[in-house]
């Protein structure tokens, strides 16, 4: 179902009330006042995660801004759950201008823009932080830009936290991971990285891994502690190697169609936009640490166990995907740029 952030639903609501309790609790109904101005455009937002995801709250908390800041006149429908279609229809319906705002995955974008690829290098990162600011940075911003080429536009980066092994069976260093199955992405690049690492990659439909992993299938999986909690893989598989290989972030975009039909509004309002999209950003990536750091406290607590590696151990990892990297030879003054940042 759709999700709408309306002020003057939730006070008919109240009104509603106090005129039914009246001659019982004494309410008095409020004073008729102005009507409120109605909307002049209405966009709507596609997102694939539920309600209570932080994706899906920052989508709402910048539905909120753009309606504060363009005092009423312009009103962005949320549609949460996938409702609008999955993300790479998603993509396809906003290059012709069918859905006007959305947050989807990197490897969904890399697939029509080569270049974004570089940034699902294994390792690519020290810490969180430092991906901050490369991101926020001028390598972010022309990042964003290519998204032109494909006539979509570049609004802000979102955090997808970072991601790790889990098993059936322990795995505790790189050698425990030697010819297990390993359910990944449906993602080239994440079957590489697999097979680097001596793993056997296979792509499972990520509503099909819990059997997969119950039944003996896949002897494990990939993702972050949010994923691991929200889709009970802990219960089959109770063993996280927190090699923490990938961070990916995810991108919140806009149509061409949708930036113009602001413009043509208010010339004003692509720039408003735009700074609701980097502000809602920085809701989304507090929202995701807070979320993060309650899955694995949950997790722990569950009794799943965690393998924390050493610095050696982690180096034997690092070693394992270099080869992923000889691929990326032309971009090598970028990766020096992202890993210096």
């Amino acid at each position: 179902m759709k999700r709408e952030t309306s002020i003057s639903r939730r006070s008919l609501l109240v009104g509603t009330a106090c005129a039914a309790l009246g001659a019982l609790t004494g309410c008095t109904a409020p004073e008729p006042t102005a009507a409120e101005p109605q909307p002049e455009l209405i966009l709507r937002y596609a997102e694939n995660q539920p309600e209570d995801y932080p994706t899906t709250k920052a989508a709402l908390a910048f539905a909120e801004m753009v309606a504060q800041r363009t005092d009423g006149r312009v009103k962005v429908v949320v549609y949460s759950g996938g409702e609008l279609g999955a993300e790479l229809s998603v993509i396809e319906q906003m290059q012709f201008g069918g859905i006007d705002f959305a947050r989807v995955s990197l490897s969904q974008l890399a697939g029509l823009l080569e270049n974004l690829s570089v940034l699902q290098l294994p390792y690519l990162y020290e810490d969180a932080k430092q991906m901050w600011r490369v991101l926020d940075g001028n390598i972010g911003d022309g990042f964003l830009s290519t998204l032109e080429n494909v006539d979509l536009v570049g609004l802000s980066w979102f955090d997808a936290g970072v991601r790790s092994f889990y098993t059936r069976e322990k795995a505790a260093t790189l050698v425990d991971l030697q010819g297990k199955v390993i359910r990944v992405q449906e993602s080239d690049m994440m079957s590489e990285m697999v097979s680097d690492m001596g793993a056997v990659p296979v792509q499972v439909v990520y509503s099909q891994v819990y059997a997969a992993l119950h039944n003996g299938r896949i002897d494990g999986a990939e993702n972050n502690w949010p994923s691991y909690e929200a889709m009970g893989h802990y219960e089959v598989a109770p063993y996280f190697l927190k090699n923490e290989h990938t961070r990916v972030p995810e991108i919140q975009i806009a149509s061409r169609a949708a930036l113009e039909k602001l413009a043509g509004l208010d010339s004003s309002f692509p720039g408003i936009v735009r700074g609701c999209a980097r502000d809602s950003a920085n809701v989304e990536r507090r929202l995701w640490a807070e979320r993060e750091a309650q899955a694995e406290e949950d997790m722990r607590a569950w009794g799943v166990e965690v393998t924390t590696l050493s610095e050696a151990e982690m180096q034997k990892f690092r070693a394992a995907v270099r080869p992923m990297y000889e691929r990326f030879a032309e971009q090598a003054e970028l990766i020096r740029q992202i890993q210096e940042a």
